[in-house]
């Protein structure tokens, strides 16, 4: 399984395997985390609110928040142009190719 995904991400190491499902779960966290603040700071608060008005929106501020942390704790893991490249493909593929240089 992991030869799979070492030819599928072009990549040699177990090791770089490991350091990007950490770099993957670290960033969802964050990004999960930092999310609640920034509903609260917009109005939101989940008991003021449908759940159907405060799930959606949350989702929708864990996206952009993600993508940005995804190549920060790539960098800081010595995987930035792994993560710059998956960045660049995800968003091509979601059709928000031209937000990139």
């Amino acid at each position: 399984m992991l030869d799979k995904l070492k030819q599928r991400w072009g990549i040699t190491s177990n090791l770089q395997v490991v350091v990007i499902f950490i770099v993957f779960g670290i960033t969802g966290s964050c990004a999960a985390k930092l999310a609640a603040p920034l509903t609260d700071f917009i109005g939101l608060e989940k008991d003021a609110v449908s759940s159907w008005i405060y799930w959606p929106v949350r989702i929708l501020l864990i996206f952009p928040i993600y993508q940005v942390l995804l190549v920060f704790f790539g960098w800081l893991f010595g995987q930035f142009q792994f993560f710059w490249n998956f960045e660049k493909k995800m968003l091509k593929r979601m059709g928000l190719g031209f937000l990139l240089p």
